[in-house]
């Protein structure tokens, strides 16, 4: 029951704001006990599809999932999007960035990792990882924001973006991730995304963690 209501309130075909049917009603819609509604109807509250009106009943949660499109960066706008630096420095490669840069695990790497916000609410956590001779000594090490983001930078180096590479996955969050993304009890959305310049050069990979319930990526690609 909750995995059926949880894919129609993702579709939208139970729209945000909407009361739901009375328990009676959704016992002999889904064909379970009053039991099974009300234990359904909780795991769907603490994921944050549904919210409970006092004296009133239960609602749909009051917006749709917000459609991030997937890009390399996202200019700063008033009610658009924001950026809080959180931390900047130089750390030892994790395997997996280590891998995408061709570099051994541990080799130095600069980290930028920030949080990024759509009209104020919280949506995604980055981590992004730059060759340690490619970003030492430029904008990409100072901890302040950088106007027109890394794309600018790795440009200005001679080291312009040709296009993306997206691995997306699914995971339980971390208890760091539920703090800055104020999440409910769900999974987030992970992208492992490696940037690539010219001769198909790696420059910059990134671990971007979005929660799963408010959320989708949208992709536009060439046909």
């Amino acid at each position: 029951m909750a995995a059926d209501m949880r894919a129609r309130i993702m579709a939208g075909d139970l729209t945000p704001g909407t009361q739901l049917p009375s328990t009676a009603h959704l016992v002999t819609e889904f064909g379970v006990s009053n039991t099974t509604v009300q234990k359904a109807l909780a795991v769907l509250k603490a994921e944050g599809y549904l919210t409970s009106r006092q004296g009133k009943g239960v609602y749909v949660r009051d917006r749709q999932p917000f459609r991030v499109e997937v890009g390399a960066y996202f200019p700063p706008a008033p009610g658009g999007y924001s950026y809080e630096l959180l931390e900047v420095g130089e750390v030892p490669a994790p395997n997996e960035v280590a891998g995408a840069l061709g570099i051994d695990a541990g080799d130095r790497v600069l980290l930028r990792r920030r949080l990024l916000r759509h009209g104020g609410r919280p949506v995604e956590v980055e981590w992004s990882y730059y060759p340690f001779e490619l970003a030492s000594g430029t904008e990409l090490a100072r901890s302040q924001r950088i106007p027109g983001g890394a794309p600018r930078v790795l440009a200005d180096l001679g080291y312009e973006l040709q296009h993306l590479a997206d691995a997306v996955s699914s995971r339980m969050p971390t208890s760091e991730e539920i703090e800055l993304l104020a999440l409910p009890d769900v999974p987030v959305i992970r992208q492992f995304r490696v940037a690539y310049s010219h001769g198909d050069r790696p420059v910059e990979v990134s671990v971007l963690v979005k929660g799963s319930h408010l959320y989708e990526l949208v992709y536009r690609l060439p046909v």
